[in-house]
């Protein structure tokens, strides 16, 4: 009985060994779509526009930033954004100060709700902004945030 148990595991490790090396040998597979021009964009525009298909949200308070007026530390400045909003596909931070400004951004599945908390790094005082893709509209909101010591290296 014992050996019957033991050849058991043997066959099922024998046969998830092949699929387990593959995919640590392809990480790819296992993580999201890294969207590279969003986010090697340089302008607030041209990033939303290769993420979100536009680069021109409306301002809308129902989004709303939560973040400190005053960061010492640029390099973990902590976010919340949440909107009350329906249909929220997704949630997306920009650094408007930041060499590259898309900081972040979060795909939401149907039964998500609409909220986000994170750190981001700011190179300087700048606006954060919060920009949220409901069905095909983008609605966005502003906080400005004091940095006193950069986090990109200033």
């Amino acid at each position: 009985m014992i050996d019957d148990t033991r050849r058991t595991l043997l066959k099922g490790s024998l046969a998830v060994g092949p699929v387990g090396a593959a995919l640590a040998l392809a990480p790819g597979l296992l993580l999201a779509d890294w969207n590279q021009a969003a986010f090697a964009s340089q302008d607030l525009g041209s990033a939303l526009k290769a993420l979100l298909g536009s680069g021109a949200p409306e301002t809308n308070d129902e989004v709303r930033i939560k973040a400190p007026d005053l960061a010492e530390n640029g390099a973990v400045v902590p976010v919340t954004v949440e909107t009350s909003l329906e249909n929220v596909t997704t949630i997306a931070i920009v650094a408007a100060g930041n060499e590259r400004p898309l900081v972040a951004s979060f795909v939401l599945g149907p039964a998500a709700l609409p909220y986000v908390s994170t750190r981001v790094k700011m190179a300087k005082t700048a606006d954060l902004i919060a920009v949220v893709k409901q069905d095909e509209r983008l609605f966005s909101n502003t906080k400005t945030v004091k940095v006193t010591i950069g986090g990109c290296g200033g």
